[in-house]
């Protein structure tokens, strides 16, 4: 019966990875071995095999027994995830720090040795609190606040097998490329910020030479800037976290992530309408190099296109936060899976 999959679903998924086929093989064999024993020679009815449900326990419950440890910070259901995306965002850390020390070295090969010596500190100053904390937060996070809650107070309810959502769909699951890609997309802008601005900027290069940068930010607001994005990219880490965790768009993950996002519109629009985060030299640094002439059509289309930053960089972000709701509530609606609304 469908009831008995979605038990046996509800169980492994909380276990390591490399014991869930066992353990479903066995749940199984045991499932049907107690409705065998209930029902003797007559016929298996819901309520037999609900009762057996019930009899073996919550799903969770039940895992825990298959578990030697009780209490995690991250369970053994998000751990082969949390390693992996772990692996995956200091593999990419490492990449970009040494692609920044190679750009520093190019731009001043006399302080290759001061260049090394950041190079070695940003690991302990950047990777282990940002990396590793921002990532094992998230999941921790995801850990504590995810179905276990609701468990709980459907224990102290009174738990139903029949309250269990049913086994995922392949093509309605949330593919775990995409979750894994958005941490890493965020843990590398994480890694960038953590660096000097005058590298985020139109590289100016004379005689095949790099003459200078004119960076695109304001180098007096940069403390500020990356406070707030440390905790907009560090909110993004948790939403993906989340969906790792959920593996299909659910109405609880739909409204969590509109949250998220909205928190996340709320800080980047303060950034930009109370904060001067663009470089407010930009022009005139332009103009030093001799790249535009002041009152030339070229001056006014750049000129043009730098006022507009703003307008459009908010246009983006809305458009991808609300595409973001937009597509997961089309996907639950799909679904049509109602207890998980």
């Amino acid at each position: 019966m469908e009831i008995i999959n979605r038990y046996v679903y509800a169980v492994s998924k909380r276990l390591p990875e490399a014991q869930r086929n066992d353990v479903a093989d066995e749940l199984h064999g045991l499932i049907e071995d107690m409705l065998e024993e209930r029902v003797q020679d007559t016929e298996v009815t819901e309520q037999d095999v609900e009762s057996v449900l019930v009899e073996l326990g919550h799903p969770r419950s039940l895992a825990r027994k298959y578990r030697d440890r009780k209490k995690y910070v991250i369970g053994p259901e998000l751990y082969d995830l949390y390693i992996l995306v772990l692996k995956i965002a200091l593999i990419s850390t490492i990449a970009v720090n040494t692609a920044v020390f190679v750009i520093q070295v190019i731009f001043n090969p006399l302080s290759i040795l001061d260049y090394f010596v950041n190079y070695i500190v940003s690991f302990f100053t950047v990777v282990i609190p940002m990396v590793f904390g921002w990532t094992t937060f998230g999941f921790a996070f995801v850990e504590y606040f995810s179905e276990g809650r609701m468990e709980k107070l459907e224990l102290e309810k009174g738990w139903k097998p029949s309250s269990l959502p049913p086994v995922p769909e392949k093509k309605r699951q949330i593919k775990r490329s995409e979750p894994i890609t958005g941490i890493v997309i965020y843990v590398l802008l994480i890694i960038m910020l953590s660096f000097s601005s005058e590298y985020f900027g139109i590289w100016i290069f004379q005689d095949d030479e790099l003459a200078g940068v004119v960076p695109f930010l304001n180098e007096a607001r940069y403390g500020s800037l990356i406070f707030l994005a440390f905790i907009i990219f560090g909110a993004g880490i948790v939403k993906e976290c989340m969906k790792l965790f959920y593996e299909k768009w659910t109405y609880k993950l739909v409204t969590f992530t509109a949250i998220v996002n909205f928190v996340v519109m709320a800080l980047v629009l303060f950034m930009i309408t109370r904060m001067q985060i663009w470089n407010p030299t930009f022009m005139n640094e332009l103009m030093q190099y001799d790249l535009i002439t002041k009152g030339s059509e070229g001056y006014d289309v750049v000129r043009q296109i730098w006022e507009q930053l703003t307008f459009w960089t908010v246009i983006f972000l809305v458009f991808g936060l609300l595409w973001d709701l937009i597509a997961g509530f089309i996907k639950v609606r799909k679904a049509k899976v109602k207890w998980n609304i």
